[in-house]
């Protein structure tokens, strides 16, 4: 048996990690910065360099590298190449040109202070790369995702995210381009002939594989195994890809881009979202351990230089560009200011290089500490030059800004529906007769089967969870319609449309009169009681064949309607049950809307004792 000494060593560290993200991470978040920017400093805080907390960083980068595997594979999972051609122009275009010529001008600077030319080249995509996590929350934060300058921005990101994956397969050949005269030809063919063997092995399996894998997994109705089985396809694709010479992350990018169009994917990408924060948060902190700040204040006037160089640098250069491809000055600079820091994967191509022998420990580190000190100013600069062009009145529109407004994600359906059974395809029915495409969340994978009949965006997930909601689109919606049939369900999802997206409209299916009075209660916008309409049409079709005329039956059955939903909203307002209806199992007594013209007559000696007029 174990000591208890072996169990308990872990947990220091562990702890440390803990702490140390607690502290920091809202303390950055607070002051208005990065979230990665508030790791980055408790690693070098609780690292070699400071406290000296945690002694050895490398053994905590090599899982810590897992966040940037699940990282890869969440971006290939919201990418679909439907989308990526839409905006071609944009990504490919734009994209590419911020990418080249900033990594030409960059690492022409760095073979200027002395680099050698494999560094220099590292150096130069590292620092052309963006922060992606910090222009995405600055362009939500200003409500302009959507716009012109938003959409360009979002390309360029896009492009640069793309450009991530080939990027960290070349380092390897670059290095081994050292050694080629010791590799027999034969041995490099057969290294060429593993890898193009193992990527059509990870593109036939995740074509034709996963999704029956996911839908015979789906019926355990076993949510823990969902997660199991995520974490399996992410890692086993890496796994495979790192046993024939590539990245990782080139495997864990594959296998989301070929669930991209799979029904479980938000369920997945929800499944996988706490890992791979957890552990990207790990990977960042592992970075800030590894940075020397002995070396850095060697260094201090070359930083001092270069971070603001670089910042004015990149907003000129993708001003200039962003220009070139159709938009004004005004929105040009507003990309230039998002877009002037480094990025996140500057921390996964720099210690990547340098494991390949590409650079050496003395030439990542200052720029590391440069990526880190231009993601700590590029916010700060591009706040202030935000303010100064609100400031000013803008004095002409963007030709082309209609196009690029129509390029919205996939998900940004007018109506969510939660739950695809009888009562949601009648509503999913109704929507469609008028061209509105509903995105539809069902976690019955028959269901989801049926769906694709409707043409419809759906897919498999629990509706019950915010994180899937979101995934979905539910922040865009203009309408959310809870269609399923379980009441105690229906109101935890009434209850978190409530709190967490204000603005979208809620209509809510409910069981029966209680459960109406409880949702009206919890402040949804309109319900419907599942028989109630049918049995209104019921009645007034039986009039009808009795031989009431038409239109006073269709006023009788108004009438009934309108004292109905009075009685509803009255019963909701002072509870005609006196609190009796929140006890469970409680039934509201039916009682008539107009006057009954006698006494109720039983017809059968069973019915007198059920009415009590049998007894004296």
């Amino acid at each position: 048996m174990a000591s208890t000494a072996s169990h308990v060593s872990f947990l220091p560290p562990v702890l440390t990690f803990c702490g140390a993200a607690v502290i920091a991470v809202p303390v950055f978040r607070f002051i208005g910065l990065s979230a990665v920017l508030g790791y980055l400093a408790a690693g070098v805080v609780i690292g070699p360099s400071v406290l000296g907390l945690v002694g050895d960083p490398e053994t905590i980068s090599s899982v810590a590298e897992i966040g940037v595997v699940l990282l890869l594979f969440i971006i290939g999972l919201e990418l679909k190449l439907s989308d990526l051609w839409s905006m071609k122009q944009a990504i490919f275009g734009l994209g590419f040109a911020q990418m080249a010529l900033t990594t030409l001008c960059l690492g022409g600077a760095a073979i200027a202070i002395g680099f050698e030319a494999k560094a220099a080249f590292v150096t130069g995509i590292a620092v052309a790369l963006s922060a992606t996590a910090i222009a995405l929350q600055m362009l939500g934060e200003r409500n302009d995702m959507s716009t012109p300058y938003g959409q360009r921005s979002f390309a360029i990101l896009l492009f640069q995210d793309l450009s991530v994956v080939p990027v960290l397969a070349i380092l390897p050949l670059l290095a081994s381009g050292m050694a080629v005269d010791h590799v027999s030809h034969l041995d490099q063919l057969i290294a060429v002939a593993e890898t193009i063997a193992a990527i059509a092995a990870v593109v036939l399996v995740g074509r034709y594989g996963l999704n029956p894998f996911f839908r015979i997994l789906a019926r355990t109705g076993a949510r823990e195994v969902m997660t199991a089985s995520a974490l399996l396809v992410v890692l086993g694709a890496a796994l495979v890809m790192q046993e024939v010479g590539l990245s990782m992350a080139m495997g864990a990018f594959l296998a989301g881009l070929l669930l991209a169009e799979s029904n479980f994917r938000h369920q997945l990408e929800a499944d996988i979202e706490p890992f791979r924060g957890m552990l990207l948060g790990l990977f960042f902190m592992s970075v800030g351990m590894s940075i020397d700040l002995a070396l850095v204040r060697e260094q201090w006037v070359l930083l001092a230089l270069a971070a603001p160089v670089v910042i004015v640098g990149k907003t000129i250069l993708i001003t200039l560009l962003s220009r070139l491809f159709g938009a004004t000055w005004r929105d040009g600079l507003r990309s230039g200011t998002l877009l002037c820091t480094a990025g996140e994967f500057a921390f996964v191509l720099l210690p990547v290089a340098t494991g390949e022998g590409l650079m050496s420990a003395k030439e990542a580190q200052p720029v590391t500490a440069l990526a880190a000190i231009t993601m700590l100013l590029g916010p700060i600069f591009s706040s202030l030059a935000e303010r100064a062009l609100q400031s000013r009145p803008e004095r002409s529109t963007e030709s082309g800004a209609e196009d690029l407004l129509n390029q919205e994600g996939e998900l940004s359906s007018r109506v969510l529906v939660i739950g695809f059974g009888r009562f949601g395809q009648i509503v999913n029915q109704v929507m469609l007769s008028q061209n509105i495409n509903a995105t539809v969340i069902d976690n019955n994978v028959e269901r989801v089967r049926d769906a694709a009949r409707f043409g419809l965006k759906i897919y498999y997930g629990d509706g019950t969870r915010l994180d899937v909601l979101r995934a979905a689109g539910a922040e865009k919606a203009e309408m959310i319609c809870v269609c399923t049939d379980d009441p105690d369900t229906i109101e935890k999802i009434a209850e978190i449309i409530r709190e967490n997206f204000p603005d979208a409209r809620s209509f809510v299916r409910a069981y029966d009169r209680i459960h109406a009075v409880r949702l009206l209660k919890i402040g949804i916008d309109y319900q419907l009681r599942e028989t109630f309409e049918s049995a209104i049409v019921f009645g007034r079709s039986a009039l009808e064949e009795l031989g009431i005329d038409a239109e006073i039956a269709a006023n009788a059955a108004q009438d009934v309607r309108k004292r109905d939903i009075a009685r509803l909203f009255l019963q909701k307002e002072i509870g005609a049950m006196g609190g009796a209806e929140l006890v469970v199992g409680a039934t509201i007594t039916p009682e008539p809307l107009t006057s009954p013209a006698g006494k109720a007559k039983a017809l059968s000696p069973e019915t007198r004792d059920i009415l009590g007029e049998g007894v004296l």
